[in-house]
């Protein structure tokens, strides 16, 4: 439908235009209006603006290029999204002033896609775009100008490498047949992943059609990207990253958009790469925050893939070592199969794991766990692979956590009766025995009697920990073994060689170990557990399995302990290895006490006054806001910060989703000084 021109995008009075020295100018011929997506990243600007199209600029100006206008007195960029025969708007159309490049760099696929982000996350088209299409470098440009050339076929697929999943081979075939298959796939411990995501891209492109393939961080990229590479021709497979330089990004991803590569790997803003007939979008371990955009409009990366993958008519495969509550609930609404392996195959593979408890008393009456927080079956699990030749990984919390409550029996977060949120102090201390009542962190009801949920204690204690034991006591309580370290402060490792040695890392930094590591010691599961995060249990237990796959299997003398209460519903799943039963309970118990997945939420974030112009500029009917209550100030000059909570049936997430961007709208068009942050679904909610 065409979009009238906005006021402030008239046209410049001729008189400036002749004084330009430009003269008058014609319009072309045919479709003499371009419909421009200006970069104006104001939610009441947040759609296209029509422009005339001069003739001398009529070949270049193309669907996708990048063009510069005149809006509201000044010269910005944008990108012509469509040429048409004539405008609704009634007034006088400026022109389009320049066109920066003749590269259609924004296709209609991936525009498509910015458009359908932009409304799901109640954002703004123009922010999505800047993730969607890297800036120019026009050096980088002019070098890759040579014709594209179509990438060499691609070898038949071998499949082999998924035959121990029963529905492994079915869905590399319809891959290979060009069907829309959706999938999550839980891999196997030990299993090379890279190998099957690759053997995936191979089925794929062997189909004519592109892949791609998200992971988290660079180490990942380069895992995935040697494995595609070893495959396929080396020619069509392309890595994009942030680390890359924007000369060498850029040409890069012009070899995409040209067609030249077929295979994309990447991390989070690869998701938008313009791939040409896209046959398989993958996200390997998507419960990883690191897929999540720290830029509005806050997009996941999973969820992007959904979105693309719905309109592409793709296949899609999420893939990991967990399963994300999201990633059960494709399952169970029946969009997506699960790709599991059965269970002699999963005992084969798998280490013995054990859990061990970690209270106080516990650790009191056993010397060696004093030492290193390590207790007397961990310290057995660790000399025997040493004694065998193996590494020995352990790993450990992240330091940093913020000051949260606790029970003081069983260490259960303590949670609000009311919606299960996290209940803090008023004082902000969080100090034992402190007389002020506590609240709750996201309604905002004070809890004057608490109860555990879990055990029933009345008691209350702070819970304020990270990993402040240092490598330096592991070396003291294994002396005369190497001790290395990985994240946490230290250079992140990707690999160790074979041999006995110790490797402390935080979770995510895990190095791979040639060969596998004979033992995996998790300590401080307390701490993991305990931090009040909606998605605790489900992050916990990502983490651990995370680290469980690098650890050989129980038949080679493979062991992981954690220590943790064995009791905890989390640390059955680990014991268990059955990521996708604990995902279920977690999407069945948020769907008990309404959050997320199971409903669409908004976070809702900034002055008192300015939430309070959100929620009642209008909501959906049947929605529900959950406080404001206070939040502490991004810097201290802001003064007081309210955070507010909205949540709908999944049904409604579209009339939030907008209903929030047409009040974010409002603010904008009357210039609203303070402003507000709209999160929808957010991943943390402390």
């Amino acid at each position: 439908m065409a979009r009238p021109a906005h006021p402030e995008a008239a046209a410049a009075p001729p008189a400036r235009r002749r004084a330009a020295g430009r003269g008058e100018w014609e319009p072309a011929g045919t479709a003499p209006v371009a419909r421009i997506a200006v970069d104006v990243p104001l939610a009441h600007l947040d759609r296209p603006f029509d422009y005339r199209v001069p003739a001398h600029l009529d070949d270049v100006a193309a669907p996708g290029v990048r063009v510069r206008v005149r809006f509201a007195g000044r010269l910005v960029d944008g990108f012509l999204l469509d040429r048409v025969e004539e405008s609704d708007h009634t007034g006088r159309l400026a022109w389009v002033e320049k066109v920066v490049s003749p590269e259609p760099v924004l296709t209609a696929e991936v525009a498509a896609l910015c458009r359908a982000v932009a409304d799901r996350y109640a954002g703004v088209f123009a922010d999505v775009v800047r993730l969607a299409v890297p800036p120019r470098h026009a050096r980088a440009e002019a070098a890759a100008a040579e014709p594209a050339v179509p990438p060499p076929p691609a070898p038949a697929p071998d499949g082999t490498g998924w035959t121990a999943y029963p529905r492994g081979a079915a869905f590399l075939t319809a891959l290979a047949a060009g069907r829309a298959a959706h999938a999550v796939w839980q891999a196997l411990p030990g299993e090379s992943w890279t190998d099957r995501l690759a053997e995936a891209a191979v089925a794929t492109a062997a189909a004519g059609r592109g892949a791609l393939l998200v992971v988290p961080d660079q180490r990942d990229v380069d895992a995935l990207h040697a494995a595609c590479a070893a495959h396929l021709p080396p020619e069509s497979v392309v890595a994009l990253t942030a680390e890359l330089g924007p000369a060498e990004r850029y040409r890069r991803w012009l070899r995409v958009l040209r067609g030249t590569a077929r295979v994309v790997v990447g991390t989070r803003s690869a998701a938008f790469a313009p791939l040409a007939d896209l046959g398989l979008l993958a996200v390997w371990d998507d419960g990883d925050d690191s897929h999540a955009e720290p830029r509005a409009p806050y997009p996941q990366v999973r969820d992007v893939l959904v979105l693309r993958a719905h309109a592409a008519g793709a296949a899609l495969l999420v893939a990991g070592h967990a399963r994300t509550a999201e990633a059960q609930l494709l399952v169970e609404s029946g969009w997506a199969n699960e790709i599991v392996a059965d269970r002699a195959t999963l005992r084969a593979a798998m280490p013995r794991v054990g859990a061990l408890e970690d209270s106080a008393g516990a650790i009191a009456r056993d010397p060696d766990a004093r030492v290193a927080r390590i207790p007397a079956a961990g310290f057995a699990a660790a000399r025997a692979a040493l004694a065998a030749g193996r590494p020995v990984l352990v790993q450990v919390p992240r330091a940093g956590y913020v000051p949260w409550l606790a029970c003081g029996r069983c260490r259960e977060s303590a949670r609000c009766r009311h919606c299960a949120g996290p209940l803090a102090l008023p004082s902000g201390r969080g100090d034992e025995g402190a007389a002020a009542s506590p609240y709750c962190r996201w309604c905002g009801r004070v809890e004057s009697s608490f109860r555990c949920g879990g055990c029933g204690g009345r008691a209350l204690r702070a819970s304020v920990t990270g990993s402040r034991r240092t490598a330096e006591e592991l070396g003291r309580a294994f002396p005369g073994v190497p001790v290395r370290q990985s994240g946490g402060g230290a250079e992140v490792v990707a690999r160790i060689d074979p041999g006995p040695g110790i490797v402390v890392a935080t979770p995510g930094a895990e190095p791979a170990a040639d060969g596998g590591y004979g033992a995996a010691l998790l300590l401080d599961g307390w701490a993991l557990l305990s931090r009040p995060d909606l998605r605790v249990a489900e992050e916990t237990l990502r983490r651990w399995l995370g680290a469980a796959a690098l650890v050989v299997p129980h038949g080679r003398g493979g062991r992981v302990v954690v220590v943790a209460d064995a009791s905890v519903p989390v640390v059955q799943a680990l014991v268990r290895w059955d990521p996708a039963g604990h995902a279920a309970a977690e999407l069945a118990a948020r769907a008990e006490v309404g959050f997320p997945p199971a409903v669409r939420m908004a976070a809702v974030e900034g002055g008192p006054a300015a939430v309070a112009e959100i929620l009642d500029a209008g909501l959906p009917a049947g929605a529900e806001v959950l406080g404001p209550v206070e939040i502490d100030p991004v810097a201290s000059d802001e003064g007081p910060r309210e955070r507010a909570l909205v949540r709908v049936p999944r049904t409604e997430g579209r009339a939030l989703a907008a209903a929030l961007a047409a009040a974010q709208a409002g603010r904008s068009a009357r210039k609203a000084a303070d402003p507000v942050r709209v999160r929808m679904d957010p991943l943390q909610i402390e």
